[in-house]
């Protein structure tokens, strides 16, 4: 939605299953994102969720794929 393309973030294990999205809000911008989660461990998912829902202009939820 910004103009550029998709974030991803890539976990450290190689992996390349999808294991979910966060989807961002950001108000200051007036804009919205999706962030792909790609090969990453359950502890790395809550740090990419966690950095995001750090300002209180920025929110996001996580959707994992099942």
């Amino acid at each position: 939605m910004d103009g550029e393309g998709i974030d991803v973030f890539l976990g450290e294990s190689g992996n390349k299953d999808v294991k979910g999205i966060l989807c961002t809000i950001d108000t200051m911008k007036r804009d919205s994102e999706i962030k792909i989660l790609i090969g990453l461990t359950k502890e790395e998912m809550g740090i990419a969720y966690e950095f995001l829902n750090t300002s209180k202009f920025m929110k996001c939820i996580f959707i994992e794929r099942r």
